[in-house]
């Protein structure tokens, strides 16, 4: 019966929100729009450019790791600077309008209430494999060697190799720690 009338309550304080503020909130969404628009607009642009140019191979299997991680390098900045820069102007903009609000209307908009400290994850550890998947081909000469050439058995055992070494690498400081506060613990006890 509490969730029904908490829910009920952040839905009048929307309700009251959009019909106040109705100007702001379209401009809101139409910015959204056109940001994401535009950075689908521009990542085609630069797909297109990086093939004509010859940043990169039109064909996948001639493509290197050199292709890829420049190819990847120049899309973010591309990307940041062309729709970054303006969504970043857009949301100080939207955060002085927010200041300008009477500090007596903003105490009514509690719109996240609780917040749960909870996240999704995981992201993380992709881009550590992908990162020292760079280092191994790297290591092994094979930068620019086109992907194409590149035998199955090659990245199996490379990423074995990648998941050993992470594990010695993280696991060893670990395990000391676990060590460490073991013991710790144990001398509590006594």
């Amino acid at each position: 019966m509490m969730v029904e009338t908490e829910s009920e309550n952040d839905s009048e304080v929307w309700k009251k929100f959009l019909r106040k503020h109705w100007n702001m909130v379209a401009l809101f969404v139409v910015a959204v729009i056109l940001a994401s628009a535009g950075a689908i607009y521009v990542f085609l642009w630069f797909v297109g450019d990086a093939q004509s140019t010859g940043m990169v191979p039109a064909t996948l299997g001639l493509w290197t790791m050199g292709n890829l991680v420049s190819f990847i390098l120049h899309a973010i900045f591309w990307e940041l600077l062309l729709i970054g820069v303006p969504v970043v102007l857009a949301a100080v903009a939207g955060w002085l309008w927010w200041r300008r609000l009477p500090s007596e209307e903003k105490k009514e908009y509690h719109f996240f209430g609780k917040r749960s400290r909870t996240t999704s994850g995981g992201g993380g550890i992709s881009l550590l494999f992908f990162v020292a998947f760079c280092i191994k081909v790297l290591i092994d000469g094979n930068w620019n060697v086109a992907f194409a050439t590149w035998t199955f058995d090659y990245v199996v055992y490379s990423m074995l190799w990648i998941l050993v070494w992470i594990l010695v690498i993280f696991g060893i400081p670990i395990a000391i720690g676990i060590i460490w506060w073991i013991r710790h613990e144990m001398k509590k006890k006594t």
